[in-house]
């Protein structure tokens, strides 16, 4: 019952809660609880599959969420469009998006970089109070990043 990865997740609930890092705590719990009712092999492939596109579907209905509330509208873009900070915005969103595309290209190609992805990840999450959207954009990032180094490395 007490494995290793049973190990490694108590200790990831303990920075949780030292660090009162609510998304972090509910995660680890979520899991442990997997783990204990004996459900993870059915389980747990689904999420690590699935999971980071069921994420993103989530924070695009919280982010789409003032739309369908009347909030944000055809006057409300009209007016960003007018503003140098949403125009920064708008090409903030693009090179995001696509840095994240090449994260899940480097996750394909070279999965046991994700890791090191994750667990700077939990550090960020339970240490500095980031947010966990970090190892697809920080897959992206280093994806960028490893791409430099050969541009000049060769």
């Amino acid at each position: 019952m007490f494995s290793q990865p049973m190990l490694f997740l108590v200790i990831l609930l303990g920075i949780g809660l030292l660090a009162k890092n609510q998304s972090l705590i509910i995660a680890v719990a979520c899991l442990i609880i997997i783990k204990l009712i004996g459900m993870e092999s059915k389980i747990l492939p689904t999420i690590g599959s699935k999971g980071i596109n069921w994420g993103v579907t989530i924070i695009t209905i919280a982010v789409l969420v003032p739309i369908a509330t009347g909030d944000i509208g055809f006057k409300q873009l009209i007016d960003a469009v007018k503003s140098t900070y949403a125009w920064i915005a708008l090409g903030a969103g693009i090179a995001v998006a696509i840095i994240a595309k090449n994260g899940l290209i480097l996750l394909t190609e070279d999965p046991h970089i994700t890791t090191a992805l994750v667990f700077g990840t939990i550090l960020a999450v339970a240490l500095f109070n980031g947010v966990a959207v970090g190892p697809l954009i920080g897959a992206g990032i280093a994806y960028l990043a490893m791409q430099i180094v050969k541009l000049f490395s060769s």
